[in-house]
């Protein structure tokens, strides 16, 4: 009986070995997963990327040794914030909606005004 070879899934090279081996060496496995993991990798580091800069930009606005500070959303866009990355939402009993990076959020105020907030730590 003749065994039928077997090709690394990477580089087509014949492997040798265990019956159930997929790639001839550890380099070969690990170029084929960085391959297929690239495309969600990326799109997650980039996510991660725009929301710590989003913090940073938070954090810069408040003078040191304060809690909150106000600024315009004209500020916020100039200086690179994206406003559709953020960690998490905190409603207050008032009804009042931050939006949080990380430990820094912002809340919406009347016309193109933002509260920044340093949050509590937990």
């Amino acid at each position: 009986m003749a065994l039928e070879k077997k090709y690394c899934l990477n580089c087509n090279a014949v492997i040798q070995g265990r019956i159930d081996k997929k790639f001839c060496d550890d380099q070969c496995r690990n170029s084929y997963n960085n391959q297929q993991n690239a495309f969600s990798t990326n799109y997650i580091r980039r996510v991660n990327h725009s929301l710590k800069k989003n913090r940073n930009i938070l954090e810069s606005i408040i003078p040191e040794g304060e809690e909150m500070a106000k600024t315009t959303r004209e500020r916020l866009l100039r200086d690179g914030f994206q406003f559709k990355y953020f960690t998490h939402l905190y409603e207050t009993k008032k009804g009042n909606i931050y939006h949080y990076c990380y430990d820094y959020g912002f809340l919406a105020l009347e016309g193109d005004w933002y509260l920044v907030v340093k949050g509590k730590e937990v």
